[in-house]
């Protein structure tokens, strides 16, 4: 075996000549057993002319074998085609040996040796040929990752097709649903049901599932995953057939299971008339463009048939890096600037005559708007004032607020901002009709800057520990593309201050979140009951401003939209006059970094801001 790993760590030119050297030994040694086996002893010839004959057989022999492309077949893949060039040319070169011999009229040459030779030759070149692939197949299972595929329909069985090629995995099983293919074989590999996978996965050593299922729905692929999530197993998928249409499946297709499949809710199909309403053949305008939520705004817009998009965002990176992925489309128009600046937002919006503006751009993060809390108001309060101040003075139709659920009953001076800048709209909602304002208020987006799922697999890659703030906390989760998409439909519902929520679906146990992450990497979760698990989810407990459970409505007064999954909420407002004389004092408050008076005031505006923790900007001095 180390005589083959040698081998095999070879170049492929060093290979070739190998195999070259071998071959030439074999056909003089199958010539020599060709005359023994005739005469009936053990032969060595006389005559110098026919040993002359003899050992230059490989003379003949080589050529050929280069020619008909003997030496560039790869042995581990050798199949029937390969054999066929075999026999081929062992029968070219035999019969030129044999016309040779008998044109030199040398004595001692039956007929018969030319037949024997010839059999003995194919033997032995096709048999060292298939003994080599059976050598390198028994030190590929050595080394190979086993793994079953989930599905023995088409893409299933193209899978297995690839991975045969594969030098990482060996495909050892299928599992499938279907009753009718149980205990069948395809390409040699056996069907089984899903109803044992705990004898399945020991019997086989499995390492890996491929879940080859590209046209079930999200529902049914989260409950396989359910199914699979408690062994040590990595659990891969292909995409949906739609991204697998324009070719065969391929290895590379494989994916990592996405968080969207664990939550398990499939998309419901959105209202095509709201998505184009302030959109379609108008000029639009996103701040905070280079944002997560930002970045996928432009992207929707721009597939909505907007006639101008402004991207508006002051971090200079973050704007060039969307600018350029939108391929710089002729009506797209990268603009620097911050939200806190009213008379470049009334330039831009009266020079491009801005119809709809999402305004995305704002501080969400806990813990840095709790250190650094003057910057939050002035981003996040007055920033929103100033640009919806902006869209009114220059007969802007439409203005849709990112809010967030941290916004209702908020702990946190981020929240309490973001409800700060709610009642900021309502409130210039209920004094003016030029521009209809409207807030969409949604929890955690999966793979967001700052979400725990990229976290989550940055610790795992790096050999944990994972970090969790609470062993109770608990949030909901919504996919980016789809949190967006509910967003532009619910900001053209025409209700001016209206305050719309996004169905989440369930809560998710982040703890569970990050143990099933944990599982589904193939590791296990080291606990004092599991010593010997690969991950550790260790509790740092919970963060400034930070609490275990997110709501989305502060009251039970909600209604229904045209939308199943958006939601009127009915909030309590105040009047402008109220509310601008409270924003003057905490203006001055911000100027004069009066920390304490600017926590008062923020409760004044958001009755429901009860602060979980004393105040932390880094600047504040008691």
């Amino acid at each position: 075996m180390i005589l083959i790993h040698k081998l095999i760590e070879l170049k492929r030119l060093q290979k070739q000549l190998v195999m070259l050297l071998i071959d030439s030994v074999v056909i003089v040694s199958c010539l020599l057993i060709a005359f023994s086996i005739r005469l009936g002893y053990w032969f060595w010839p006389e005559d110098n002319l026919l040993l002359l004959v003899i050992l230059g057989s490989p003379l003949i022999s080589i050529p050929i074998f280069i020619r008909l492309g003997l030496y560039r077949s790869v042995m581990r893949y050798i199949g029937l085609k390969a054999l066929w060039v075999v026999v081929s040319a062992v029968s070219l070169y035999a019969l030129i040996w044999g016309i040779i011999g008998f044109m030199t009229a040398i004595e001692g040459i039956p007929r018969s040796v030319i037949l024997i030779n010839w059999l003995l030759t194919v033997i032995a070149v096709g048999g060292l040929r298939m003994l080599a692939r059976w050598l390198l197949t028994i030190i590929d299972k050595e080394h190979k990752t086993h793994v079953a595929i989930y599905g023995a329909g088409s893409a299933g069985r193209q899978l297995a097709v690839a991975l045969t090629q594969s030098s990482e995995y060996r495909p050892v099983a299928f599992i499938d649903d279907s009753i009718d293919l149980e205990k069948q074989q395809i390409n040699g590999i056996k069907v089984y049901s899903s109803n044992n996978i705990n004898a399945l996965i020991q019997h086989h050593g499995i390492n890996e599932v491929l879940l080859a299922l590209p046209s079930v729905s999200r529902q049914r692929r989260h409950d396989i995953i359910e199914m699979l999530e408690p062994y040590p197993v990595v659990v891969r998928i292909l995409p949906e057939v739609a991204e697998l249409a324009h070719g065969k499946v391929k290895i590379e297709d494989l994916q990592e299971v996405t968080i969207d499949d664990l939550l398990g809710r499939d998309p419901v199909v959105p209202d095509s008339s709201l998505l184009q309403k302030n959109i379609k053949s108008k000029v639009v305008m996103v701040t905070g463009a280079g944002g997560s939520i930002g970045s996928e705004l432009c992207r929707q817009i721009l597939q909505l048939g907007v006639k101008k998009l402004i991207l508006f965002e002051q971090n200079e990176l973050a704007l060039y890096t969307i600018d350029r992925e939108l391929n710089n489309k002729a009506q797209v128009y990268p603009i620097l600037g911050s939200v806190t600046n009213q008379d470049r937002l009334e330039k831009i919006c009266q020079e491009f005559g801005v119809h709809t503006i999402y305004h995305a751009a704002a501080y969400k993060h806990v813990p840095m708007v709790e250190y650094n809390t003057t910057e939050g108001v002035t981003n996040n309060i007055f920033g929103t004032w100033y640009c919806a101040q902006a869209a009114i003075n220059s007969n802007v139709n439409t203005f849709v607020l990112i809010s967030t659920d941290k916004a209702v009953r908020p702990t946190n001076t981020m929240g309490a901002t973001k409800r700060s800048a709610e009642i900021v709209l309502q409130a210039l909602a209920m004094q003016q009709n030029n521009t209809q304002f409207s807030m969409v208020r949604f929890g955690n987006v999966l793979d967001s800057s700052g979400s725990v799922i990229p976290l989550f697999r940055q610790q795992i890659k790096d050999g944990g520990p994972i970090t969790v703030t609470d062993e109770n906390i608990v949030r909901y989760f919504m996919t980016i593309p789809e949190a967006v998409e509910l967003v532009i439909q619910a900001g053209a519902m025409e209700v001016n201050g209206g305050v719309f929520v996004l169905d989440m679906g369930k809560p998710v146990r982040i703890d569970d979140l990050a143990k099933k992450m944990i599982r589904l990497s193939g590791l296990e979760v080291k606990s004092n009951s599991n010593p010997g698990g690969g991950i550790e989810v260790k509790y740092i407990g919970l963060r400034p401003g930070e609490k275990l459970f997110e709501e989305l409505l502060i009251g039970g007064n909600v209604g229904k939209t045209k939308h199943p999954l958006i939601m009127q909420a009915k909030e309590k407002a105040i009047t402008w006059k109220e509310l601008e004389l409270i924003l003057n004092k905490l203006n001055k408050a911000v100027k004069d970094c009066d920390y304490e008076l600017l926590r008062t005031l923020l409760i004044k505006i958001v009755p429901g801001f009860q602060p979980q923790c004393d105040i932390a900007d880094i600047l504040y001095k008691k």
